[in-house]
C-alpha cells in the first residue's frame, strides 16, 4: 500500500488513527501492530511470513542474548541473530545475482531461483540486526513484550522505505509516549509536505526521466537535463517518503530520526554523505565501519574499510553491478578527499566546491539508474558529446520548456531557502506569526486537494526505494 494512494489516505489511515486514539494506552501497540501487519499484507500476501518469522527470531534471540549475557552463549546467540536474517536477505535479494555471475564466469547453467524481493526487507532486517547488536553491546535494554517488539519492527510509517529506526531511538516511546496537539499538528504538516514532495514534484520529474529513456531523439542537453531531473526525482521521492514517515510517527507519538539535510548544498562528497540517507550511513558506520577498525588503524586498512563499506552500501541498494560501481565511485572520491582533496575544497570559494559535488553526484546517479553497462557507457558518452548525438534539438527544447516550472520548484525546494524564510517568520513579530498560522492550514488543505486530484487522475506514482 502506497502512502501516496487514495486507499491509504482516505481509508486505511483515518480508520487506523481513529482506532489508535480511541483505545486505552495499553492497547495502542497492539492496534499499531495489527494495522502494520494489515498494511504489509496488502502488498505482500505471501512474504509477510518472512517478516513475521524474522521478527520472532529477533525477539527470541534478544531474550537469549540478555539471559546468557555473562557467558559465551550470549555471543553465540548474537552471531546466530546476525547470520539468519542476513542469510534470508541474501537468498531473496542476491541469490540470482550470484548465480548469474557464476554462470557467466564458469559457463555453467545453474537455474535461477527467480524469487520476488519482499518489500522493505532491507529496512526491517537492518532494524532487527541493530536491536540485537545494541543489546549485546549493552546500548539498549531487552524488550520482553513480543507485541511491543513486533510493533517496532513492523511499524507501518517506516516499514517499507525507512528511515532505518533503531530500537534504542524509540525504546522509551514504545513503552510510554506522550501526545499533544502541537506534536500531532507538526506530524500532519510534515506528512502533507512529504506527500506533496512525492506526488507534485518527484512524480513529475519521474515522468521527465521516463520520457528521456524512451525518446529516440536524445541529445547532449537532454541527457544533462535527465541527469538533473533524476537527481531531483530521487531526492524528492525518498526525502518525501521520509517526511511522511516522520510525520506519521509524530502523530503516533514517536520521534523518528531525520534522514535528509539538504544534501545538494554540500561542499564535499564527505559532507554529502552526512546529509543523504543519514540513517543508512549511520547504520553502516556503527555496525560495519567501526567494527572493522574505522580510521583507528593503518592507512591501508582504513582505506580498505572505506571500500568494504561502500561496496556493501552499493549492494544494499540492489543486486546489480551498477550499484557496486556506484558505491565504489564514492569510495574512491572519499579516499581522495581524505588524502588531499578535502583541504583544497575547504579553501576554494564555496560555489566551486558545490559544482564539484553536483558534478560527481550527477555522474553517480547516471550509474545508479542504469539498467546495464551499455546504458552507463552510452549516457556518459552523450553527456560529454562522444556519442555522435546532436547538442540540442527541437524535442529537447519542447520537453525542457514543458517541465521548466517543476525544475525551478525542485531546485529551490532542494535548498534550505524556504525553510530559512519560515524560520525567520517564526522568530519575527507576532503579526507575521499570526498570518502564518492562518495561512498554514489553508496551504495544507490546498496541497492535499492538489495531491488527491493527481492521484485520482492516475498519474505516474511509483516509490523508487521500494525495490531496495
Amino acid at each position: 500500500m502506497l502512502f501516496s494512494s487514495i486507499t491509504f489516505l482516505y481509508y486505511f489511515l483515518p480508520l487506523t488513527l481513529a482506532l489508535y486514539f480511541i483505545v486505552p494506552k495499553k492497547f495502542k501497540n497492539f492496534v499499531l501492530l495489527i494495522a502494520s501487519l494489515f498494511f504489509y499484507y496488502w502488498g505482500e500476501k505471501v512474504y509477510i511470513i518472512a517478516m513475521v518469522v524474522l521478527s520472532i527470531l529477533g525477539y527470541v534471540f534478544g531474550l537469549l542474548i540478555d539471559k546468557f549475557r555473562d557467558s559465551k552463549l550470549s555471543k553465540v546467540f548474537l552471531i546466530l541473530s546476525i547470520i539468519l536474517p542476513l542469510t534470508t536477505l541474501g537468498i531473496f535479494k542476491y541469490a540470482d545475482f550470484f548465480i548469474e555471475n557464476i554462470n557467466m564466469i564458469f559457463k555453467s547453467n545453474i537455474e535461477l531461483l527467480k524469487l520476488a524481493l519482499p518489500i522493505g526487507i532491507s529496512f526491517y532486517t537492518f532494524q532487527i540486526l541493530s536491536y540485537n547488536i545494541d543489546l549485546y553491546r549493552g546500548n539498549t535494554e531487552v524488550q520482553k513484550n513480543p507485541i511491543n517488539f513486533m510493533a517496532y519492527v513492523s511499524m507501518f510509517p517506516q516499514l517499507i522505505a525507512g528511515p532505518i529506526v533503531r530500537y534504542s531511538n524509540i525504546s522509551k516511546e514504545l513503552n510510554q509516549r506522550k501526545y499533544s496537539f502541537e506534536e500531532i499538528a507538526y506530524g500532519i504538516n510534515r506528512f502533507i509536505i512529504g506527500l506533496s514532495k512525492k506526488v507534485l514534484v518527484a512524480n513529475l520529474l519521474g515522468e521527465f526521466c521516463n520520457i528521456y529513456k524512451t525518446s529516440t531523439e536524445q541529445t547532449v542537453i537532454f541527457t544533462w537535463a535527465y541527469a538533473i531531473a533524476y537527481a531531483l526525482h530521487i531526492y524528492f521521492d525518498f526525502s518525501g517518503y521520509s517526511d511522511m514517515a516522520i510525520g506519521l510517527g509524530r502523530i503516533l507519538g514517536f520521534h523518528f530520526p531525520e534522514n535528509f539535510d539538504y544534501p545538494y548544498i554540500s561542499k564535499s562528497i564527505t559532507e554529502f554523505w552526512r546529509r543523504w540517507h543519514m540513517t543508512l550511513g549511520g547504520w553502516f558506520r556503527d555496525y560495519v565501519y567501526i567494527p572493522l577498525g574505522g580510521n583507528r588503524v593503518s592507512k591501508l586498512k582504513w582505506f580498505r574499510n572505506i571500500f568494504i563499506v561502500w561496496a556493501l552500501t552499493g549492494l544494499w541498494h540492489g543486486a546489480s553491478w551498477n550499484f557496486v560501481i556506484w558505491g565504489l565511485l564514492f569510495a574512491v572520491l572519499l579516499v581522495l578527499e581524505k588524502l588531499f582533496l578535502k583541504k583544497y575544497l575547504d579553501k576554494i570559494p564555496a560555489i566551486f566546491s558545490r559544482i564539484y559535488v553536483i558534478f560527481w553526484i550527477l555522474i553517480s546517479w547516471i550509474i545508479f539508474d542504469a539498467a546495464s553497462f551499455g546504458d552507463i557507457s552510452l549516457r556518459l558518452s552523450m553527456m560529454f558529446g562522444f556519442a555522435n548525438k546532436p547538442f540540442i534539438n527541437a524535442e529537447t527544447i519542447y520537453y525542457i520548456r514543458s517541465y521548466i516550472v517543476i525544475f525551478i520548484i525542485a531546485l529551490i525546494g532542494a535548498t534550505p531557502l524556504l525553510k530559512n524564510v519560515f524560520t525567520k517568520i517564526n522568530n519575527s513579530s507576532n503579526l507575521l506569526n499570526k498570518i502564518k498560522n492562518v495561512f498554514e492550514p489553508i496551504t495544507q488543505a490546498i496541497l492535499l486537494l492538489s495531491v488527491t486530484a493527481f492521484l485520482i487522475d492516475g498519474s505516474f506514482n511509483p516509490f523508487l526505494y521500494f525495490r531496495f
